[in-house]
């Protein structure tokens, strides 16, 4: 996808937009073109199972993680994102694998994102190596 959408659920809200989006913001030439990926996002509440799915991965990567004593969640999953302070020692090995942020170096805190695309094995396999790193 490329674009960025500003979503205003209050319709109150979006009144002076189109005139600070001509003043501040950039206006493609061939904007039906990335307009057109949107209608198709927004189709059939495409968008909504996508980040539905993305934050049920989240739960269930939280319940997975909850099962390793020296892995610590720091923050509620309340979307698509697992903050949790890990040994320090299996930062690397796990980063050589899969891709994350280590969002404080000092607590060796790590912020784990997951996807429309995330699946279950994904997240089983992760885990996995988390307790190989980890025992």
């Amino acid at each position: 996808m490329s674009g960025e959408a500003v979503l205003f659920f209050n319709p109150g809200l979006c009144r002076e937009t189109k005139y600070l989006r001509k003043q501040s913001m950039q206006l493609f030439s061939k904007m039906r073109f990335i307009s057109a990926q949107f209608l198709a996002y927004f189709r059939d509440d495409l968008w909504k199972n996508n980040a539905s799915h993305a934050n049920q991965m989240a739960k269930i990567l939280e319940a997975e993680i909850r099962r390793i004593p020296q892995v610590r969640i720091t923050q509620k999953v309340e979307a698509n994102g697992v903050f949790a302070i890990v040994p320090r020692e299996i930062i690397r090995p796990l980063q050589e694998e899969y891709f994350f942020y280590v969002w404080d170096e000092l607590t060796s805190e790590v912020r784990w994102m997951t996807s429309f695309d995330t699946t279950e094995e994904e997240i089983r396999d992760f885990t996995r190596l988390i307790k190989k790193l980890v025992s």
